[in-house]
């Protein structure tokens, strides 16, 4: 795709959404970081309704480390790769408390030294709480990107490289959320509804579907 048409892409985007967010419920840049930690190879919808329980007895990282694996695990039993999710929590946690004085720090290195951060929980927190324009690309990004022909690549790495060269910069704090809220409802994995897709003028995926009659 022509980076011009990159530009048109997001602006049409853009112009449905003008003010993009997450749709995972947090309070504090900790409670989004849980919550990023918690979203691997779960719904949004799933963490939201898992996360009040869990913030309730421990909203900060001093009291996740106190509750331990073994405490946080009831709360998020629901979630897949639960086990794993609560045994970095807890280690996390206490990264927090022992190396940051309780705070999320807002190095890239830093959040990815975290147990249970890599570097698309990192984009996350970044973008999101931080304000920076990084671009965590999940498995929606990842399909759009080679879908669309915005920025094809084998590897999640590849595609957000790709984005973060291609996007002009005064799209890229919020193209993060415009396509990943766009590949979860309109460029959907097994049938995208090009038909309402504001966008489908510059994309170039060949197989465009109807709308349903």
């Amino acid at each position: 795709m022509p980076v011009g048409d990159v530009r048109h892409f997001l602006e049409a985007l853009a112009a449905a959404t003008p003010d993009p967010r997450t749709e995972l419920a947090y309070a504090d840049p900790f409670t989004l970081l849980v919550a990023v930690v918690l979203s691997a190879q779960t719904t949004d919808a799933a963490v939201n309704r898992a996360t009040p329980a869990l913030f309730r007895a421990a909203p900060t990282p001093a009291a996740m480390a106190a509750l331990g694996a073994e405490g946080i695990g009831p709360h998020i039993r629901t979630l897949g790769l639960w086990q794993s999710k609560a045994r970095h929590l807890a280690a996390l946690s206490r990264c927090l408390v022992e190396r940051h004085a309780g705070a999320v720090p807002r190095e890239r290195a830093a959040l990815e030294a975290l147990p249970g951060v890599g570097r698309k929980t990192a984009n996350v927190v970044l973008n999101v709480v931080f304000g920076e324009s990084t671009m965590a690309v999940d498995t929606h990004i990842f399909r759009l990107g080679n879908r669309t022909g915005l920025a094809p690549g084998k590897t999640p790495r590849a595609v957000e490289d790709a984005l973060l060269r291609r996007i002009p910069a005064e799209l890229l704090r919020h193209a993060h959320h415009w396509l990943i809220l766009h590949g979860r409802y309109v460029c959907k994995a097994r049938r995208p509804e090009c038909w309402r897709c504001v966008a489908a003028e510059w994309c170039r995926f060949p197989a465009k579907t109807a709308a349903p009659t």
